[in-house]
């Protein structure tokens, strides 16, 4: 389980802000004065659960902000502020703008601007696959998991629906068009939820395509089968035409799945703009714990959370140092969502069924599944070292990543959830990894820790999607 049930956050937040956290009483002030000029940031704010809206508002307004959402239920809201002193104004610990940060970063940084998507491009490139009549030949990771064997005998309930909270899934895809509900589906890019389809479908990433396919694609006249053809796709964008996943956007997503209540979501990402999250850093701390209230949450009203472990090839717990930002990493921080309790840790593998070498690692892995490796390649016509899925313009092609591995394992989440209707995601969660097949350390030891059933490379083992139906 990850390292972020030790930590007291709520208890470390709330001291930080003092008496400051709930919101000033609604009291004669004068007028602020403030900025008209500068260019609006959102940020996610800070108060005690329940808090009433109408004082989120009075606060927001008497220091130059302005309410874009508010989650009353986790005390989460997002505003937006033209001024730069709107953090200091709020509290450091109780205010954080992404956005900010990647346009004015705290210390110069080649990369702090760049995003989940982006810095592991290397790995989760499209390389386009050539029509043919028949692909399924080239499925291999999918026969890596018996995910066509499990078809054999059920592909899932319509009565399941996974939120992919990802960059946005191609309606048109003959593929996904089935499977993809637009009445669930929803933009979260300025932290409150968009139903409207130019909001929540793809725009300058076919990397939610990709994803979905793994999960609920079917097209019968080209051969390609995902894992649980038969559920449902919710489309819940939390990727900007940046490739940024800003804090906002991700509780946003976490919240709309909990409104909906799917049994399972999918998070191929990193929250932007940093890679780790601390919860004693100013800002840092704000952004933690408004995540870990909605994936908290969301978990309490029944969804599952799957998540990718990472592209960067390290255990995050012995990292002291975040790549993407100039700040120290000790145990009170994590890469967000996947260090927060409940939350499904997928790492990845090759074709040969090791770990795949870019994969992160760790004692937080929950599972592994296929993400593919080119150094691990098929036999010739089996396909590429890379798992193949649905991309833009009803095409199909390959990528390389734990953004692939995850999907691997939230579709068979949904064989699972499709099988024992309401279970709650603890037993969902027991089930994935209970069901998985071991996977031993071998050769990879010492740096792989752990013995067979639970280690450090793989997790409890490689998830088995016939296990889920039979």
């Amino acid at each position: 389980m990850s390292r972020i049930r030790r930590l007291l956050v709520p208890a470390l937040v709330a001291a930080a802000a003092g008496s400051v956290f709930a919101a000033p009483s609604a009291s004669a002030a004068p007028a602020p004065q403030c900025d008209t000029a500068s260019a609006p940031f959102n940020y996610v704010v800070l108060y005690n659960p329940r808090t009433p809206e109408r004082k989120v508002d009075t606060e927001l307004r008497a220091k130059c902000g302005e309410k874009v959402a508010y989650y009353p239920e986790i005390g989460v809201a997002v505003a937006t502020s033209r001024n730069a002193d709107f953090q200091a104004k709020i509290g450091v610990f109780r205010a954080y703008s992404g956005g900010r940060d990647v346009a004015f970063p705290p210390a110069a940084s080649a990369r702090s601007t760049r995003s989940a998507v982006v810095d592991t491009k290397e790995n989760e490139e499209t390389t386009s696959v050539a029509a043919e009549e028949d692909l399924s030949a080239q499925q291999w990771d999918m026969r890596a998991i018996q995910a066509p064997e499990a078809n054999k005998v059920s592909g899932g309930s319509r009565s399941v629906t996974v939120g992919v909270l990802d960059s946005g899934i191609e309606p048109t895809h003959p593929a996904l068009k089935a499977a993809l509900d637009p009445k669930t589906s929803a933009g979260c890019n300025t932290g409150a939820p968009d139903t409207t389809p130019a909001a929540w479908a793809p725009t300058t990433s076919d990397h939610g395509t990709h994803v979905a396919g793994t999960i609920a694609g079917k097209d019968t006249a080209r051969g390609f089968t995902g894992i649980a053809p038969g559920v449902k796709l919710a489309s819940v964008k939390v990727v900007n035409d940046d490739g940024l996943i800003l804090p906002e956007a991700a509780v946003c997503g976490f919240m709309w799945a909990a409104k909906h209540r799917f049994p399972v979501t999918n998070n191929s990402y990193y929250i932007d703009p940093g890679m780790f999250y601390c919860s004693k850093e100013p800002g840092d701390a704000a952004a933690f714990e408004a995540v870990r209230r909605a994936v908290t949450y969301s978990t309490g009203r029944g969804v599952l959370n799957v998540a990718a472990a990472g592209n960067s090839g390290f255990d995050p717990d012995k990292q002291t140092v975040d790549p993407n930002r100039p700040h120290p990493v000790d145990k009170s921080c994590g890469i967000l969502p996947k260090a927060i309790d409940g939350v499904v840790n997928v790492s990845a593998i090759g074709y040969a069924g090791s770990k795949s070498s870019y994969s992160n690692y760790g004692n937080d892995v929950s599972v592994t599944a296929p993400g593919g490796d080119r150094a691990q390649l098929p036999p010739t016509g089996q396909g590429a070292g890379c798992p193949l899925s649905t991309i833009f313009n009803g095409a199909y092609g390959t990528k390389c990543g734990t953004s692939m591995a995850s999907p691997h394992a939230a579709g068979v989440a949904a064989l699972l959830a499709s099988r024992y209707r309401h279970a709650p995601p603890v037993a969902l969660r027991w089930l994935l990894e209970h069901q998985a097949d071991t996977i031993a350390c071998g050769t990879a030891a010492p740096v792989c820790e752990g013995p067979a059933k639970d280690n450090s490379y793989y997790g409890h083992g490689r998830v088995n999607a016939l296990d889920a139906v039979k």
